[in-house]
């Protein structure tokens, strides 16, 4: 075939393709190249918002979720994309943090509505996770082919070869925690303060409250505030940008009494679960205890941890192994043992029987031979409490696996029933709202509160305020009790 007609058809056919996958944004009403149409949009926040809610869990508190899709729906129907059917939700977390994903759902977590000091700081976070919505970032993201696999714990970089008996974040998830380019963020900034200023909000209230943002990310080395803050223009930057902006909408929509609600706003998260949630398992001392499930078991010393609804992990701080903690199920504990080996085609070293702790338990040794001849071995314990059935998986390259034995061995030989009384009744921190009744400082007001000094910058951060500054009688402190 001539060159030239090689050429003519090549064209033609992306031709084709950039007028079937270009779409005006809805935004700047400019075309861009995406890959999916607003239906395919729509039906993946669809098929995402169950595994957030699954992975996060759901915060149940009736009054604030009304309250948070009330001013969700109003800033929705002022926003560039008002057809959409718009979901927001609370999840029962205590990073702070705010995200959403296509298809208009928007998710807060119960960590951020603790940091909020008044509604138009929320109003302003709101309005620019509707942007994000609006603006289509994360389908330009899914464009850029910048959604991958996460590791299962932060600053953990597993062996690959481990990766295969690890559950993999959902999709849902990936787009949780998707993060967007600093102009994503600035145009998100932009919208959340027009949307926040078309529903009568004073949008200059948004700004401050990412300076709470970057106090809390100082204070605890950048850990407790991930990409949702590292991705985002500095602080001073906003403050300025922000102020102008919100100043200039105030002209255009020549707004002369803007709300703020402080007031209204504390009173409304008063009783809020603030910090992490002992009810959903704790660690402490080196030992992991869930009151709720009543079991209890030693977490190797040094080793990445995290708690989820789904599950529990852990892990060497070099990434060579990998031990969690699943739920079960199966007709039998054998049963579950012989699926396990069923799906990863292992080879059975050892399989027993024994008591752990006076619970039931069948121990599983095996192995997978990898094609390049080396292997990875697996212990598990499948152990049943209370008529639920656990997952105990330890597992390492078959030539280091000597190395965490003995790790494995001890969580698993120690996992037992939970019965210490003050572990069992053990219960959150909610936040109380307390009214100043002199002229006092922050510092002096928290310590009258019983605060001890080692918390006072932390509440500090959460009241949005400095220790030192001046607070005349009748002022409203959050103090978690």
């Amino acid at each position: 075939m001539p060159l030239l007609l090689i050429v003519e058809r090549v064209l033609l056919v992306g031709l084709v393709l950039f007028q079937i996958s270009c779409a005006r944004n809805p935004v700047t009403g400019k075309k861009q190249l995406v890959l999916m149409s607003e239906n395919q949009e729509i039906q993946m926040g669809k098929e995402s918002d169950p595994e957030i809610l699954a992975f996060f869990g759901r915060y149940e508190d009736p009054d604030l979720q009304a309250f948070i899709t009330e001013k969700g729906n109003e800033m929705a129907a002022v926003s560039h994309r008002p057809n959409l059917a718009y979901e927001f939700k609370i999840v029962d977390s205590p990073v702070i943090n705010a995200f959403a994903v296509p298809g208009g759902f928007v998710y807060f977590t119960r960590g951020i509505m603790a940091h909020f000091n008044n509604e138009a700081e929320f109003a302003g976070v709101l309005g620019h996770e509707i942007g994000h919505v609006t603006a289509r970032h994360s389908v330009i993201q899914q464009r850029n082919n910048l959604l991958g696999q996460l590791g299962m714990i932060a600053g953990v970089v597993l062996v690959p070869q481990l990766s295969e008996f690890i559950e993999p974040l959902s999709q849902g998830m990936q787009l949780a925690l998707l993060s967007f380019g600093r102009d994503a963020e600035r145009q998100s900034d932009e919208l959340g303060v027009e949307y926040s200023s078309k529903i009568g909000y004073d949008a200059v209230e948004m700004a401050g409250f990412f300076e709470t943002l970057e106090r809390q990310q100082d204070k605890a080395g950048g850990s407790t505030v991930p990409e949702f803050l590292s991705t985002h223009p500095s602080p001073a930057e906003r403050n300025l940008t922000v102020a102008q902006l919100a100043e200039t909408w105030k002209e255009k929509l020549n707004l002369t009494d803007t709300e703020v609600n402080r007031e209204a706003y504390l009173r409304r998260i008063e009783g809020l679960v603030y910090g992490e949630d002992p009810r959903q398992g704790f660690l402490e001392k080196g030992v992991f205890y869930h009151p709720e499930l009543k079991f209890r078991f030693p977490v190797p010393a040094d080793w990445s941890f995290q708690n989820s609804p789904q599950q529990v992990q852990m892990a060497p701080k070099n990434g060579e192994a990998v031990l969690s903690l699943t739920l079960a199920s199966g007709e039998s504990l054998r049963e579950m043992a012989n699926q396990l080996v069923e799906n990863y085609q292992l080879e059975v070293l050892s399989l027993s029987e024994e008591k752990v702790n006076g619970l039931p338990s069948v121990q599983l040794y095996a192995e997978q031979k990898q094609e390049n001849g080396s292997g990875i071995r697996l212990l598990v314990y499948f152990i049943e409490h209370s008529g639920t059935r656990y997952q105990l998986m330890g597992l390492a390259e078959s030539g280091n696996f000597s190395s965490y034995e003995s790790a494995f061995l001890s969580t698993m030989k120690n996992f037992s029933v939970l019965k210490e009384a003050d572990k069992l009744n053990r219960q959150p921190e909610r936040l109380r709202i307390q009214t100043l009744s002199r002229d006092t400082t922050l510092k002096q007001a928290l310590k009258a509160q019983g605060m001890p000094d080692a918390r006072l910058e932390e509440l500090a951060i959460l009241n949005g305020r400095k220790l030192d500054e001046s607070l005349p009688a009748g002022t409203l402190v959050k103090v978690p009790k």
